[in-house]
């Protein structure tokens, strides 16, 4: 064996590592994430790219390309095949950890102040397959903040219309008490 090829037969286990280490990270991303949204990227250039990856880093999402097949070597390791199913062409991937509404806001609102080239083509929520529109009516909805505010605002009501109605008696018995209390007082001061 020449040198050559034992520097070719090293590279090649060299390039079987790397690619096993990015399908092992990969993985850990897919079991991770409450979602991920395929998008393409062509026509993105690399000083946009970098301010697209950084404006989802503020929220908390990874955003990286990937090749296709080490994508589904992936999704196979971490038991979410569903997303082959929206990986084609090239795709970068933005992996949304905490609220994915929040996710999907930021990179549709990127798209839209930037009318850039990048497209969403779907998504995977928890174990669901979203269509592009159904990613992009995600982001239309309230985070999930806004949304636990708004429940707690809509069971309070009930509550408090409780309270008013179990108070009004004693608010009026209060009211006559005050009442016979003034006018004993103006008796007492005549």
């Amino acid at each position: 064996m020449s040198l050559a090829q034992g520097y070719l037969f090293d590279g090649r286990d060299m390039l079987r590592g790397k690619k096993a280490q990015i399908i092992a990270q990969l993985a850990d991303k897919l079991s991770r994430s409450t979602i991920v949204v395929a998008t393409s990227y062509q026509g993105l250039v690399a000083k946009d790219m970098a301010e697209l990856r950084r404006a989802l880093a503020g929220a908390g999402v990874d955003y990286r390309v990937v090749k296709n097949t080490l994508v589904s070597f992936a999704a196979r390791s971490a038991s979410r095949e569903q997303l082959t199913s929206i990986v084609d062409g090239p795709t970068a991937l933005a992996f949304g950890y905490d609220d994915g509404i929040e996710t999907v806001k930021v990179l549709n609102q990127y798209i839209k102040s930037k009318e850039s080239s990048v497209e969403i083509k779907g998504g995977l929520l928890e174990e669901r397959v979203l269509s592009g529109s159904e990613v992009i009516a995600l982001a239309a909805l309230p985070s999930k903040s806004a949304l636990i505010s708004q429940l707690v605002g809509q069971m309070e009501a009930p509550i408090r219309g409780l309270h008013n109605v179990l108070n009004a008696p004693l608010q009026g018995l209060g009211n006559i008490l005050q009442a016979i209390v003034l006018s004993k007082a103006k008796e007492v001061t005549e």
